[in-house]
């Protein structure tokens, strides 16, 4: 992979990072606890707003997750070790970087793992 591709995969990571924690600070406040008046709001109500906490809950987690993918990319391009699969160290394919840059596996091993 020349430097001209590994910049673009830079980029892109750097973008959906910081789409990312831009979303995770606007969705901070989903994830607080529920404060409902018990009196004035029905059952429903209660579990439709513990239901939306559990999600953003979640969402949460995953965004997390991602963070830690992409962080992992953009240091193994400072490392000049991107685009190469983490188990069996060959090449990944530029496609499937193209779909997710912080891809770590090539095709081969992902399916294995799955």
């Amino acid at each position: 992979m020349n430097n001209a591709d590994v910049q673009k995969f830079k980029h892109l990571l750097e973008t959906h990072r910081d789409g990312l924690v831009a979303s995770q600070q606007a969705a901070q406040q989903s994830t607080e606890p529920v404060q409902l008046d018990q009196a004035s709001v029905g059952r429903v109500s209660r579990i439709d707003a513990l239901q939306s906490q559990s999600m953003a809950v979640e969402t949460t987690r995953l965004r997390q997750q991602q963070l830690r993918k992409i962080s992992t990319a953009l240091a193994l391009i400072e490392s000049g070790d991107y685009g190469y699969c983490s188990v069996c160290d060959n090449d990944i394919d530029p496609r499937r970087l193209e779909v997710d840059p912080a891809s770590s596996m090539c095709v081969t091993c992902a399916s294995k793992q799955e």
